[in-house]
C-alpha cells in the first residue's frame, strides 16, 4: 500500500504542476506519514545517501574545471590541440574535439568541459566563418567524451550506486578506449 501511495501522490503532484523535486519530497513525506515512521527516518535516509567519501570528488572536479578555465589552462589546451590538428582543413572543428577530450580528461565533467571550451572555442569558430549552430553542436557533442574519460564523476556515481561492488579504477580503465573511439569518430 505504501508503494501505491508513493506512486499515486507523485503522479498527482506532477499533474498538478508541482515541480519534480517538490513532488518527490512531498510524496515521500506522505508515504512516511502513512507508514507511521518518525520524520527523522526520511532525513536520515536522505543524508546517508550522500555520505560516501568518494562523492567529494565530484564538486572538486567541477571546481578544477572552473579554475582551469579562469586560470588560462583552457586556452593552453586549445593551443595544444590547435598545434595538433589546426593545420588541416576543418582543423578548428578538430581542435574543438581534441580540446574537449583533453579538458574532459582533466576536469571529469562534461558540464565543466562545455562551459570552459565553449567560452573559448565557439567565438573562435564563429569568427572563422562556422555557423553558430555548428560550433555549439560540435562543442556539446565533443564534451560528452568527458563522461567517459578517466576522472569522470559519472563513473564514481555508478560505483557508489552499485554499493561499491564495482571498482572505480576498473571503470576508469574501461572508459579510455570508448573515449578514444568517440574522439576519433567526432
Amino acid at each position: 500500500m505504501a508503494l501505491t501511495i508513493l506512486c499515486v501522490s507523485f503522479t498527482l503532484l506532477l499533474l498538478l504542476g508541482v515541480p519534480v523535486a517538490f513532488s518527490i519530497g512531498l510524496s515521500s513525506l506522505a508515504t512516511i506519514l502513512y507508514e507511521g515512521l518518525p520524520l527523522a527516518v526520511g532525513f536520515q535516509q536522505m543524508i546517508s545517501g550522500m555520505n560516501p567519501f568518494s562523492f567529494l570528488a565530484i564538486p572538486f572536479f567541477i571546481f578544477a574545471g572552473e579554475i582551469m578555465m579562469y586560470g588560462g589552462v583552457a586556452d593552453r589546451i586549445v593551443g595544444f590541440a590547435k598545434a595538433l590538428a589546426g593545420h588541416v582543413r576543418g582543423g578548428l572543428g578538430m581542435t574543438n574535439v581534441l580540446a574537449c577530450t583533453l579538458f574532459g580528461g582533466v576536469s571529469g565533467s562534461p558540464v565543466a568541459d562545455v562551459s570552459a571550451m565553449g567560452a573559448v572555442l565557439i567565438p573562435q569558430m564563429k569568427k572563422e566563418g562556422y555557423h553558430a549552430d555548428y560550433a555549439v553542436n560540435v562543442t556539446t557533442h565533443a564534451s560528452l567524451v568527458g563522461a567517459l574519460m578517466p576522472t569522470s564523476h559519472n563513473m564514481i556515481i555508478f560505483t557508489l550506486a552499485a554499493s561499491g561492488k564495482v571498482s572505480i579504477a576498473a571503470l576508469i580503465l574501461a572508459g579510455i578506449v570508448p573515449a578514444i573511439i568517440l574522439t576519433v569518430c567526432n
